[in-house]
Parts: C-alpha cells; structure tokens; sequence
C-alpha cells in the first residue's frame, strides 16, 4: 500500500469520526451519538454555546433540533436562574448563621461572597484544566481557555472535548462535562447579577449624590434670590416719596 493512499484512508477515517462514526473491527458505531454524547450535544444546544463539531445531519433531525431548542433554550435559562438563586439563597443563609455565631454584619457577608466567589473559580474554572489536560493531553492554559469560552457560550470551536481518536475516554467523563456547564453558567450567571446590582448600587449613590448637590446649589440661588428680593424691598422702602397731599381741617359740627 504507498503512502498516499495510506494517508487518504487515515484522512477519511478521521473525517468520519468527526461526523460522528467510530470505527469497530469490520463494522461501524454511531459512537459519538452514544448516550453521553447525545446528552452533550443537547447541552451545547440549549446552552446556545454550538462548538460545531457534532450537528444533525438528517431533515427530521434538523427540524428535530430547531423544535427543540425553541423550548429547550427558554427552559434553559429558567433552570440556570433557579440554580443561580438556590446558590444565592445558600451564600445568605452560610452569611446569616455567620453573622449570628459571631455577631459581626457586614464582614461576615463580606467574607462569604468572597468564599463563595473563589470556591467557584476553583470548582468552575481553576480545577476544571487539570482534568482537561489529563483527558485531552492539552496544557493548563488550553484548559482554562476551554473552560471560559465554553461558560461564557462563546463556543468556538476550536477547542471540543471527546474529538481525539488516539485517545480512550470513559463513559462517565462527556456526562460530568455537560453538569460541569450548567452549574459553571448558573455561578457565572450568579456573579455577572452581583456585579451589574453593585454597579446599579454605585449608580445610585452617585445619583443622590448629584441630587444632593443639585438641591444645596438650587438652595444656595433661592438664598441668593431671597436677599435679592429683600434688597430690592428696602430700596422700596427707602424710596422719597412724592408730595404730601395738603390736610384740610373740617370744623366739627355745632351742635344743635
């Protein structure tokens, strides 16, 4: 067998495993639509994160998936916003029992959102690498790379786990992947919400602020306009008036 046709039999080995056929002895598996990878797909779809690497390619399966992501996409964000509130809900409840147990308010509420904030980085974005770089043999740095574009649905593609046929990946590891996405979207949901109330609450105290300083200013011209007016009621005051009218003495009548 020469080389080329070698290498054109690897080249179409490859290409049909990224569509989704595996190669098994003289027969073929639909091996990437296998349960877990059916499950990550659905995942990547309503998450609206779409690698690209993994699409139906079939009429009712195209008219399949646009039914489905008309309602899985809604349902979607409200599964993402009940887990960001049941996080929410756990971080004010760990604040309040601190608060109790050591009588402190504001650093204790202080100290559990920032617990809270690096146990996520940790759990969401800081450990996920290292599986990654066991698993797909990529560095830490592609990890984490893959870790942000996939929580963030930049989702392009470059970077998809499961696609190296060299390499053996357990049943379980497409399954943690997928739960791994949707809590990481609700804690990122959870904090980009933290962060627009704080700059909501800065905005506010900015806003009165100027407000403040409106009305002491608009203060300071009635002031202002006030002795302007009593000036000008002086000036009035002090103005010489014109001639008097003569008095004529009327005689009392006599009396009769």
């Amino acid at each position: 067998m020469s080389p080329r046709i070698s290498s054109g039999k690897s080249q179409g080995i490859v290409q049909a495993y990224k569509s989704g056929i595996t190669l098994q002895g003289n027969t073929t598996s639909l091996g990437r639509w296998d349960f877990s990878g059916s499950f990550f797909f659905s995942i990547s779809a309503i998450t609206t994160i779409g690698y690209g690497n993994l699409s139906p390619s079939t009429v009712a399966g195209r008219i399949f998936c646009i039914l489905f992501a008309l309602f899985g996409i809604p349902l979607n964000l409200v599964l993402l916003n009940e887990i960001g509130q049941l996080m929410l809900l756990w971080v004010q409840h760990c604040a309040h029992r601190l608060e109790e147990a050591f009588h402190l308010q504001k650093k204790a509420s202080l100290l559990i959102k920032t617990s809270a904030l690096v146990t996520g980085l940790l759990l969401f974005l800081l450990l996920p690498p290292l599986l990654l770089s066991d698993k797909e043999g990529w560095s830490y740095e592609e990890g984490f790379y893959y870790s942000f574009i996939t929580l963030s649905t930049i989702g392009f593609g470059d970077y998809v786990i499961g696609m190296n046929p060299d390499r053996t990946y357990p049943g379980w590891y497409k399954n943690v992947i997928s739960l791994w996405i949707l809590f990481g979207m609700a804690w990122l949901t959870l904090v980009i919400k933290l962060c627009i109330n704080f700059l909501e609450s800065s905005s506010d105290f900015c806003q009165c602020n100027k407000s403040t300083v409106e009305e002491l200013m608009d203060g300071n011209r009635n002031s202002t306009m006030g002795l302007h007016d009593v000036e000008i009621c002086n000036d009035k005051d002090t103005k010489p008036k014109g001639p008097e009218e003569p008095h004529t003495y009327t005689a009392p009548s006599e009396a009769l």
